[in-house]
């Protein structure tokens, strides 16, 4: 089922690789979990430079962000709603991509090497199901091309929840 692939120095065609690889992995899998935990571990094969990656879920009735599937040291478990990078994107439900996590108002800090991040939301049939966060001890590590590959690849991950 999922193969190791050989990349090429070409971002967009790197992750025209690494779609395909995803949707492979949660073709006919039906559960949230199990999709968002391969997703997960895909990208933190893939990227260089990141110390953590993985899924924050909604809680309606909480307002609040809640740690789903990732790959990375323990995390902040529950984030309210604009509150840091993660429940900023998720309610504003835009991507947010971050040079310098100490710049930015009210970050929480939950792994003290990450310098840069980069958020973007979840959504599925037009409501919010969580946001992906990656996080990178290299400031500035998140391209404005490499953001536009991430939108894509949770565009293909939302077809599968």
């Amino acid at each position: 089922m999922f193969q190791q692939t050989e990349y090429s120095q070409d971002l967009e065609h790197n992750y025209s690789l690494l779609r395909k690889q995803l949707s492979a992995l949660v073709e006919d899998e039906t559960n949230l979990i199990a999709n968002l935990s391969n997703a997960a571990a895909l990208l933190n094969q893939f990227m260089p430079d990141i110390n953590w990656v993985g899924f924050y879920l909604i809680e309606e009735a909480k307002n609040e962000l809640v740690l789903g599937p990732f790959q990375g040291l323990p995390a902040c478990v529950r984030i309210p709603l604009g509150k840091g990078v993660c429940g900023t994107s998720a309610a504003r439900q835009e991507t947010l991509r971050i040079a310098n996590v100490h710049e930015f108002p009210g970050h929480i800090a939950c792994d003290a090497a990450s310098l840069s991040e980069i958020v973007i939301p979840v959504m599925k049939d037009g409501r919010l199901v969580g946001v992906l966060d990656i996080d990178s001890p290299v400031e500035n590590r998140f391209s404005a091309e490499e953001q536009k590959e991430l939108e894509a690849f949770v565009e293909t991950l939302s077809l599968a929840l």
